[in-house]
């Protein structure tokens, strides 16, 4: 299970409003990730019109309908216009459609040559999370579905599709990406570089004492001596936020003169400079400018760099391996009911994974220790981050098997050295897979036979 695997962000292959965008089997953006978490209950999409169908591409003797091409496009459209900001052309959007379904085809039929198949059991698993992530039930999300012109058939299909899609993407990659050591030395040296280049993020609180412009000596003084006092006062326990309302003359005094957080160079280089070496907390020295007197008090300071703590969750599990006399939907059942049993207090975890996993945490009682993010597959790491502790999941399909999974603790673990170089080394496994996806699907496109028909309309 411990294994680091390309991640293709399977919670977003399964949500309904990727589908347009996803279903051509490319890996989605950051961007527009943030549009994929949720089914619209908003009017339906257009619906699109029927009419004598043609076949407008062939990709390895399987066709492209031009009916195909216009559903997707009406979906595509209805995403983008969901999203704001300007769009292509209808006659940008049908191209960029046409080749996503031709990339589709291509990667689906290689996934079929090399026998991956995905069960109904899967489809189901995927199908409730993507309810779960939209807070709906399934039978909410096929009305949804259908109330959208997608028939809760073909939505299921697509499901199936964008996982056979993972798995391939999965087997075709993963051997091909290789990190070193010295890929991880050069990593940390940038790293370091751009650190120490990059201003620190700083939240500040500021209190002024103004210095009228022409200010006579004596006056400065004044001024000076009812700023040291008041600085006085703050490193004595008082309230800032009520010093600054009581005495600052600055305009941002009935916010407590909270500056926000921003980069350092958004700051004056005095302000900079006078909390270097301050801590959360604490406060400056008296500081000088043209406006007057300055005291500030630091609220919060970011550096860019490596994390030096980590998330992390102790959970245990039971894995059962699906095989001829076993099949996966069984499998689902047979936890299902364990589940049942253990939530019921009639049998204890432990106990049961002792006797039925076959993973080798058995004779641990399913216990897999601390983990950290990405430590597990992504459909295993994306239900575990959703319990509580002491929770135990529905059955989870992977593609080790069917799992049931109990958190039992949560911490926050500091990063020794050598955790921070497997974090490295899992970021940069990161970038060549997205590297290597990109060349792959070069290879998928440049391989597939594709005789273009006549033009969608």
């Amino acid at each position: 299970m411990n294994h680091r695997f390309f991640q293709l962000a399977a919670s977003s292959l399964i949500v309904l409003a990727a589908w347009p965008a996803l279903a051509q089997g490319l890996r989605p953006s950051g961007q527009a990730g943030s549009a994929f978490g949720s089914v619209s209950a908003a009017a339906p999409a257009p619906v699109v019109a029927r009419q004598a169908d043609f076949i407008v591409a062939i990709v390895n003797s399987e066709p492209i309908t031009n009916n195909e091409v216009r559903t997707r496009l009406a979906r595509l459209s209805q995403q983008l216009a969901q999203q704001g900001g300007p769009q292509p052309s209808t006659a940008e959007l049908t191209q960029q459609v046409l080749e996503r379904l031709i990339l589709e085809k291509a990667q689906l039929q290689i996934a079929r040559e090399n026998g991956i198949k995905v069960d109904e059991a899967a489809v189901d698993q995927a199908e409730q999370a993507v309810a779960a992530q939209n807070q709906i039930d399934v039978p909410e999300l096929r009305r949804r579905v259908a109330r959208e012109g997608l028939p809760v058939t073909r939505f299921r299909e697509e499901l199936r599709n964008q996982m056979m899609l993972t798995r391939l993407r999965e087997r075709e990659l993963d051997s091909r990406v290789k990190v070193t050591d010295a890929d991880v030395e050069q990593y940390l040296r940038q790293q370091q570089n751009e650190t120490q280049k990059a201003p620190e993020g700083l939240n500040l609180a500021m209190l002024l004492v103004a210095v009228p412009e022409g200010a006579a000596p004596d006056q400065v003084k004044t001024l000076q001596a009812k700023a040291d006092a008041l600085l006085v006062r703050a490193k004595g326990g008082a309230d800032f936020a009520a010093l600054v309302r009581e005495a600052s003359d600055a305009p941002d005094r009935t916010s407590g003169g909270v500056l926000g957080l921003r980069s350092a160079d958004r700051y004056p280089q005095l302000f900079v400079d006078g909390v270097h070496d301050v801590k959360i907390g604490g406060y400056s020295a008296v500081l000088r400018s043209a406006a007057g007197f300055h005291i500030l008090k630091v609220l919060d300071k970011q550096q860019s760099g490596m994390p030096t703590a980590v998330p992390q969750n102790h959970a245990r599990h039971i894995l059962l391996r699906p095989n001829a006399e076993l099949t996966e939907a069984a499998a689902v059942e047979r936890l299902a009911g364990f589940k049942r049993r253990i939530e019921a207090g009639q049998v204890e975890f432990a106990n049961i994974a002792r006797e039925y996993s076959e993973d080798g945490s058995a004779s641990q009682g399913g216990d897999l220790g601390w983990s950290s993010p990405g430590q597990f597959v992504p459909e295993f790491e994306e239900v575990l981050n959703t319990l509580k502790v002491g929770q135990v999941s529905n059955p989870v399909v992977s593609r080790y098997g069917v799992h049931l999974i109990q958190l039992l603790e949560q911490r926050e673990l500091k990063l020794t050295p050598k955790e921070q170089r497997e974090m490295v080394r899992s970021a940069l496994r990161e970038k060549k897979l997205d590297e290597s996806y990109a060349n792959w699907v070069d290879e998928v496109r440049a391989r597939a036979y594709v005789e273009m028909r006549e033009s969608p309309q």
